[in-house]
């Protein structure tokens, strides 16, 4: 049901004009129906942040919003003040037909960089959007559709906490770097909750989930994660229960962008162990996840441990001291590197199934880190070349 699962939320996707693809629907509304308005947002760290980011930041600072409104089909990033002025005319539309300000509502686009939105159809959009809303498992589908992109499918989550629910749609596929990621994510809760505890659970559970998954190394000017609490199950959550099953729920679409990464055939779990930090062993994971030909390696079903090694050896011994005389690596589950030299044979090592595990052991400290990655085919580049929204 996405984000119709949790009581208070109303929701529709329907087809504005917005895509180049006739018919396809480009503009989600969720809106919360109370009697709370909580909310929380966590947003790129791009200084190309997209208008869309820059209205909803504001929208969002007070701890309170209503509505979000997202397009595909255009970013409107680097579109000066004109495309500041369609988010806020789009944030006021929407404001408009609830009774409230334009400042309670938030605005998310994603789609191709440079060009302005066609604001007619949008506000159009809105309007037809707005005679959709329903609480429906159908309408949570309609938005959860209504935002992709390159993905090949919709990507949600419902999850129950105790007495209260969550649901979450999340759009993402490709242009994916562990700095949040690129998505538009929509999650709401019938929990109460504070407006403080909102925002210090949702940055909590982006910095363990989409801040750590990587498919091609590039990053977003217009990554959004909202989190909306309507309160309507008149329970009050535990900050420590809600902050791991929101944890859970941003986990779960994280791994799902990984798991449509654009013309992808491996997820890829780069795992590092025995680091003196988890600082120390998330920058080791990152730099080997985003090494472009370990990748390319994969997709061509070769344990190349090589790849592993040579992209560690990148990370400066200020951010993680370890001996390299000392560093192990398996890759499913195959010992191909053992103390900085070969080790079992890499033949032995299966690569059929979809999911990689790379695992590195620093013999260093106590902590470790995992990244999540795609391998890179010939198909991400056909899609890439040509990008249409």
């Amino acid at each position: 049901m996405s984000v119709t699962y949790a009581q208070g939320f109303a929701a529709a996707g329907v087809p504005a004009g917005i895509s180049s693809i006739a018919g396809k629907k480009d503009l989600a509304v969720v809106t919360n129906q109370g009697p709370l308005d909580v909310a929380a947002g966590v947003f790129t760290s791009n200084r190309f942040c997209a208008a869309p980011v820059q209205w909803s930041r504001g929208a969002v600072a007070d701890g309170h919003l209503k509505a979000v409104v997202v397009n595909s089909g255009g970013a409107n990033a680097c579109t000066g003040q004109a495309g500041y002025d369609q988010s806020a005319r789009t944030a006021a539309a929407m404001a408009s037909k609830l009774g409230v300000d334009a400042e309670q509502v938030a605005v998310a686009s994603t789609g191709l960089i440079g060009e302005l939105l066609p604001l007619d159809n949008v506000l159009q959009g809105v309007d037809h959007a707005f005679g959709q809303l329903a609480e429906s498992e159908e309408a949570g589908s309609d938005a959860s559709h209504a935002i992709m992109t390159t993905d090949t499918n919709p990507k949600t989550v419902t999850l129950d906490g105790s007495g209260y629910h969550m649901g979450g749609m999340v759009k993402g596929s490709g242009m994916i770097a562990p700095q949040l990621a690129t998505m538009i994510c929509v999650i709401t809760t019938d929990a109460v909750i504070s407006s403080e505890q909102a925002q210090q659970s949702l940055r909590e559970a982006t910095g363990t989930s989409f801040d750590r998954i990587d498919v091609d190394g590039c990053m977003s000017t217009n990554d959004t994660v909202l989190l909306l609490a309507s309160g309507a199950s008149g329970v009050e959550a535990d900050a420590k229960e809600f902050t791991s099953l929101l944890s859970q729920a941003c986990a779960s679409l994280a791994r799902q962008i990984v798991g449509d990464g654009e013309g992808s055939s491996h997820d890829v779990n780069v795992t590092v162990e025995g680091a003196i930090s988890e600082e120390a062993a998330l920058t080791c994971a990152r730099a080997i996840a985003g090494s472009n030909l370990l990748k390319c390696a994969i997709a061509g079903n070769d344990p190349n441990w090589g790849r592993v090694v040579s992209s560690l050896g990148t990370v400066p011994e200020s951010v993680a001291p370890y001996d390299p005389d000392e560093v192990t690596v398996d890759i499913n589950g195959v010992r191909v590197c053992d103390g900085g030299k070969p080790g079992e044979s890499r033949s032995l090592v299966t690569m059929e199934e979809r999911e990689v595990t790379i695992t590195v052991n620093l013999h260093a400290g106590s902590a470790q880190g995992t990244i999540w990655t795609d391998d890179l085919t010939v198909d991400y580049v056909h899609i890439n070349s040509d990008y249409e929204s």
